[in-house]
């Protein structure tokens, strides 16, 4: 039997994950009806050409995303179920572990919703920053409940499908201590050095080249999502904080004791970046042939 095709899909949370999504599935053919708070919003993306607002007599859709903030995923689920927006649900937040135990301690209808967080983004947020191809070649994490309807589950991956990106199934906690590593600890880290910059001479800041730019532009993302973010994964986020820092302090206290220790000590951590980056690249593909090898400094 085929895998039922989306038809029509409820996009909740009008931000830039979302209205890309939106627009994405719009211009596959799929009619999308979008919902925010924020009723410019939603004004903005219909003009767009992401849905229609929701209407209020509106029959199920096939698949409803909520597309808030991590804090806001569960009570919105659960008032989407509640009100019977959809047949299947799933969410794009970037925790996965807490939400689930809160949807689990609230009630909501495991059977229908599979957790999902599409590994794509850019440095603007908000409605007008949205694009269709964002999710393009990108990963998509699903964390499916032991529950799950396989119509939901089907749903959900046709929706990755039609945004262009790559599913990839694991358990929440799983996927939280992942993102730790390959997200939420470099935004902290390109944060904390971005802001030693913040009262920096203007002199001294028209010195820096693009290297210090690219390590710090996920810097300029917006400040109360990642609050969020980061909350909703604190463990996890801190035991990686903890690594980078300990490197971190042990570079400190070689640099200041010099001598061949330091020599050592630093070069060992050097060649472990270097090691690194390279896997980096073998996992994910250099996009710039240059990337692989960095010049030395003249």
């Amino acid at each position: 039997m085929s895998r039922p095709r989306l038809r029509s899909v409820t996009v909740i949370g009008c931000g830039l994950i979302g209205t890309s999504l939106a627009l994405r599935l719009s211009r596959s053919g799929i009619a999308v009806s979008l919902a925010d708070l924020d009723p410019a919003a939603v004004a903005l993306g219909a003009g767009r050409g992401a849905g229609a607002p929701l209407a209020p007599d509106a029959p199920p859709a096939d698949l409803v995303v909520v597309a808030t903030p991590p804090s806001a995923v569960v009570d919105v689920l659960y008032e989407a179920q509640a009100r019977g927006l959809g047949r299947a649900y799933t969410d794009v937040a970037a925790a996965k572990g807490l939400i689930w135990e809160e949807a689990v301690l609230r009630g909501c209808d495991l059977r229908g919703y599979v957790p999902g967080h599409p590994m794509a983004g850019r440095g603007l947020s908000g409605t007008a920053a949205a694009e269709p191809g964002l999710f393009a070649g990108r990963p998509w994490i699903l964390c499916p409940g032991p529950s799950v309807h396989p119509e939901a589950a089907a749903a959900v991956e046709e929706l990755v499908s039609l945004c262009g990106a790559v599913a990839h199934t694991m358990p929440p906690t799983a996927h939280d201590e992942a993102v730790a590593t390959v997200s939420h600890t470099p935004m902290l880290v390109a944060v904390a050095l971005a802001a030693q910059l913040a009262d920096a001479a203007p002199d001294v800041l028209a010195l820096a080249g693009g290297g210090l730019r690219d390590t710090t532009r996920i810097a300029a993302s917006d400040p109360g999502l990642w609050s969020d973010i980061l909350t909703h994964n604190a463990p996890a986020v801190a035991a990686s904080v903890e690594r980078v820092a300990a490197d971190l302090v042990l570079m400190a206290s070689a640099l200041r004791d010099g001598g061949d220790t330091c020599s050592v000590s630093v070069g060992g951590l050097l060649l472990q970046g270097h090691r690194g980056r390279a896997a980096l690249l073998d996992a994910t593909g250099s996009r710039n042939p240059g990337d692989a090898r960095c010049r030395t400094p003249v």
